[in-house]
């Protein structure tokens, strides 16, 4: 017996993916919720509605946020994929993830991204409860211009 098929205006799964897709190339682009609304001539709540997948977004609607976005319309329904490593696209979900790769991204100097690295490294060990060798953690700090 075939499975009957959602509403009409039902969200499904898809609408819920389409709309985390939204919100990620969103952020990515370093645009707000009112930008993009702004952009299509809607609410910030309607683009709320469209990212949480509460509201289905239409063919035409989801052509107009594809092009302020710069993508085709066909990446809001590629499969992403998942890794068992943490690395790849759903680790640029982890809020604030795509504005540390673009500050990162505009420092010219070699020897600072090195440093910047090394700093974060070290403040993600201090946060899982694991400090950094004393001797790294000096490193760092002599390594970092003084205020």
């Amino acid at each position: 017996m075939p499975k009957p098929s959602p509403k009409p205006k039902q969200t499904t799964a898809i609408d819920h993916g389409v709309g985390s897709r939204i919100a990620f190339l969103r952020a990515a682009n370093g645009l707000s919720q009112s930008a993009l609304a702004s952009a299509l001539g809607v609410s910030f709540q309607q683009v709320q509605k469209y990212e949480t997948g509460k509201n289905r977004v239409g063919a035409g609607r989801l052509q107009a946020i594809a092009e302020r976005l710069g993508v085709p319309v066909s990446s809001f329904f590629e499969p992403e994929p998942e890794s068992a490593t943490g690395n790849g696209p759903s680790l640029l979900r982890v809020s604030g993830a795509v504005e540390l790769l673009r500050a990162y991204n505009q420092i010219a100097d070699d020897q600072m991204r090195r440093d910047v690295l090394s700093l974060v490294k070290s403040a993600a060990r201090i946060g899982q409860g694991r400090t950094a060798p004393a001797a790294e953690q000096v490193a760092v700090c002599d390594a970092l211009p003084s205020a």
